[in-house]
């Protein structure tokens, strides 16, 4: 499932222009909600939950947690499952997550290769270039290439492993804690963790970024 090994934003691009499923998306929706089906201002708020309310808030609040309670970061490595229930992040995708940690010598990336599953529930909703078919292909065929896309450039003998997810396994990743915060409590730490940092495609912030 792992792999040891061009970001693209597909449907970015100039000006104001929306990709052609993008604006399949936007016709569906108009025609739905002339007919009255949906109603736009729901749906509106719906996207506003993810983004803003369930994650990557929930998310970041895992990280924060595993970073500042051993046991806490022991039990998501075990079973990340088990461990977002204890914080009350029950959902079909929690049913299976798994995280994977990342280490001085080691990164992880996640990606899906056939199709963008994601773990809502934890990271918001998925940034379009996730679902793109160059990260889809690059994220496994050239994980560095890829980083050095989104301005993480890693020491070369880090070695980059890649998790595929799939419609029964989803991961999060758990970065390591930036230097000089010793003393912060959880909730600020949260402010740190950022949703590409737990895709993989990212760091977490340093502290003088949040303070």
């Amino acid at each position: 499932m792992a792999h040891d090994h061009e970001h693209d934003d597909e449907g970015r691009h100039h000006g104001s222009e929306l990709s052609e499923m993008q604006l399949r998306v936007r016709a569906l929706e108009t025609v739905l909600a002339e007919k009255g089906y949906v109603d736009p201002a729901a749906l509106d708020l719906m996207i506003e939950a993810y983004e803003t309310k369930i994650g990557p808030h929930n998310g970041a609040r895992v990280v924060a947690k595993a970073w500042s309670d051993p046991a806490f970061k022991r039990a998501l490595i075990a079973d990340a499952t088990k461990a977002v229930q204890t914080l009350g992040l029950i959902s079909r995708v929690g049913d299976h997550l798994i995280a994977v940690e990342n280490a001085p010598k080691l990164h992880n990336m996640i990606v899906c290769t056939l199709c963008s599953c994601y773990p809502w529930e934890v990271l918001g909703l998925p940034p379009v270039w996730y679902k793109s078919a160059p990260y889809r292909s690059r994220a496994v065929n050239d994980p560095r290439g890829v980083l050095a896309d989104f301005g993480v450039t890693l020491p070369a003998d880090t070695q980059i492993r890649v998790w595929d997810s799939t419609a029964e396994t989803r991961f999060i990743v758990l970065p390591m804690r930036p230097a000089s915060t010793e003393g912060w409590s959880e909730e600020k730490l949260a402010t740190l963790v950022t949703r590409d940092c737990m895709i993989g495609t990212g760091l977490p912030k340093l502290p003088n970024e949040v303070a």
